[in-house]
């Protein structure tokens, strides 16, 4: 006996994906980690002192050994735990990346860097910036699950990592990342049984009365008022120079210390050791005072 309404016949079923993502939970996800790019882009200029930019590609579900084959091999993949979620979750970001953003950290160019190992006084450097974009990625998920993440080992050989069994289901966010001259992709692998539960747990939608909704806008504007006039010690500094230490014990009221600071390029204007923009020294009146200018690779860029 035939149906009515006439169904679309039978269905492909993989066998090694019996649960797929909804579209509301990739919607989550993706708001999720558009917000942990943006941050951890802002991040990574800041703290290499390069224009970096993290954007997202893609969210796809995979078996973690269809992830593992796409993988470069050597690569930086480092194995994290993320509190209170079940399980690790492996961070992998190209070593071509890794290198360059340590060339930033000590001050260098950036730009193609030689394919090997980090030495003892590279891995410390890079340990400690990625356990800051791990920071940002807590904020970015934040609205869906409070997490700590913890940094574990890092691994150069994706074969030599076995948190994850070969057919189990994996939820796979890709970035493209740019720091300075070097574009790369660095991506996120999330075992998808540690995602699940979080995704499906129903959201809890709490109706506010009118007088509860002006209350709470009071309260941001109250909020925004006082951030933008808190203060701020700002301050405008030279080119710091190093000193052996039996010098600066020397020092006399008269010397004379010689900067290294080039008189053709400005000062930077440093708030909280964070150098957010640029100038020159002037007067205005009998006071002192500085001129804010383009900073230098903005006006190599004309």
């Amino acid at each position: 006996m035939s149906r009515r309404g006439g169904g679309t016949g039978p269905q492909p079923y993989d066998f090694r994906r019996p649960i797929k993502l909804s579209r509301e939970n990739m919607r989550n996800l993706q708001m999720c980690f558009e917000t942990y790019a943006r941050s951890c882009g802002t991040l990574l200029t800041t703290r290499l002192r390069a224009v970096s930019q993290v954007g997202l590609l893609a969210i796809e579900q995979l078996t973690y050994e269809e992830y593992q084959t796409q993988l470069n091999n050597p690569t930086v993949l480092a194995v994290v735990t993320l509190e209170p979620l079940t399980g690790s979750i492996l961070f992998e970001v190209p070593l071509s990346t890794a290198m360059a953003s340590i060339d930033h950290l000590l001050g260098g160019p950036g730009g193609a860097q030689p394919e090997r190992p980090l030495t003892d006084l590279e891995m410390p450097l890079l340990r400690g910036l990625i356990e800051k974009m791990l920071g940002e990625l807590a904020y970015g998920l934040e609205a869906m699950v409070p997490v700590h993440p913890k940094l574990g080992a890092i691994e150069y050989n994706p074969q030599f990592v076995r948190t994850i069994a070969p057919g189990d289901a994996v939820v796979v966010t890709s970035f493209e990342i740019r720091v300075g001259s070097e574009e790369s992709i660095a991506s996120i692998c999330i075992p998808f049984a540690s995602i699940l539960p979080v995704l499906e747990k129903p959201t809890e939608h709490v109706e506010l009365t009118a007088e509860e909704r002006m209350s709470l806008l009071r309260a941001q504007s109250n909020l925004t008022a006082g951030l933008s006039l808190a203060p701020l010690d700002v301050a405008v500094r030279f080119q710091p120079i190093r000193m052996r230490t039996d010098d600066i014990i020397d020092l006399r009221p008269g010397d004379v210390v010689p900067l290294g600071h080039p008189v053709t390029v400005p000062l930077s204007v440093v708030v909280n050791d964070t150098v957010f923009a640029h100038a020159v020294p002037g007067t205005q009146g009998a006071r002192l005072a500085c001129l804010i200018v383009p900073s230098p690779k903005e006006d190599s860029r004309k």
